[in-house]
């Protein structure tokens, strides 16, 4: 994994990865930041092999089904929380 850090204004400093896509961490130190940065990436991978294996999972295949395509965007009411 390549990551690229760089030094904030405000001393902080801040990792970002072209490898990981979606990786952004910040640390007081360099050293706090890769720390930071490697455990993120560990999320996104992992969260990205659980997502990968459940869209290529053939027991979901009915989904692409036209008969499945049953709501729009204009369907329902928003949703304010």
């Amino acid at each position: 994994m390549n990551i690229q850090i760089e030094k904030l204004p405000d001393g902080h400093f801040l990792a970002t990865s072209d490898n990981v896509q979606g990786l952004v961490a910040q640390g007081k130190t360099v050293g706090e930041t890769v720390e930071t940065a490697v455990d993120v990436a560990e999320k996104l991978l992992d969260t990205k092999f659980w997502s990968d294996a459940v869209a290529s999972n053939p027991v979901f295949s009915f989904l692409m089904d036209d008969d499945e395509d049953i709501y729009s965007v204009t369907d329902g009411e928003p949703f304010n929380d």
